[in-house]
This record gives C-alpha cells, sequence and structure tokens, in this order.
C-alpha cells in the first residue's frame, strides 16, 4: 500500500530541511493521491522540476514506493519554464502537489529517480 500523498509531501519537506536545503509546500493537493511534482530552484534564475514515473517504470517488487522522472528535457531549465510547466499541469489535474526546493546545488533529495 502506498503512503497518502499529504504523508510522503510533510515527509519529503522535513528530509530536505535535515539536509539543510529549505522546502516549502507550493500547492496542496489531493490528500489521498495526488500526484506529487518536484520543483528545485537553484537560486541561479534556474530550476529542475521532478514529476511522477510512469507507471511501466515502477518495480513490481516495490509497489508503493514513488518513483520520479525528469520532467523538461534539458535541466536546468530557467525558472519561467519551470514556472510554465507546472502550470500547465496543474491544468491538466488540479490535484497536484507541488514542493519547492531551494538548493544552490541543484540537490533533489528523491531517493527513486529513473531515467
Amino acid at each position: 500500500m502506498r503512503l497518502k500523498s499529504g504523508i510522503w509531501v510533510a515527509a519529503y519537506i522535513r528530509r530536505c530541511r535535515v539536509e539543510g536545503a529549505e522546502a516549502m509546500l507550493r500547492r496542496r493537493g489531493a490528500e489521498e493521491a495526488g500526484a506529487v511534482f518536484i520543483k528545485v530552484s537553484r537560486l541561479d534564475g534556474t530550476a529542475e522540476v521532478f514529476g511522477p514515473a510512469p507507471q511501466t517504470v515502477f518495480d513490481e517488487a516495490r509497489p508503493a514506493d514513488r518513483a520520479f522522472t525528469a520532467c523538461l528535457k534539458a535541466q536546468p531549465v530557467p525558472e519561467a519554464d519551470a514556472e510554465a510547466y507546472l502550470t500547465r499541469q496543474i491544468k491538466f489535474d488540479p490535484d497536484v502537489w507541488i514542493v519547492e526546493v531551494e538548493d544552490r546545488a541543484g540537490r533533489n533529495f528523491l531517493d527513486t529517480l529513473v531515467g
């Protein structure tokens, strides 16, 4: 069974802060199973965006894990491009969660990141 999105997001924000990066919830989505997007701002005008990986890449041995993938072909991108992508995702699915991490090194703190 997969963790509820709200619980996962709270734990992720705490992990980022423990690692020395500032993280904040920008948009609260559906508590049970809203898709989670992570924007990593490098504080230099660029950012990276990570979102849910396609279902085909999930490990059948660990189906409860959340897997993420880079959402934009070239990363990092200008902040405006990252924001435009997130705006499109909100229009497509209003139940999405958005967490923003501020880290000059661009660390994302995601355990399962796929191609």
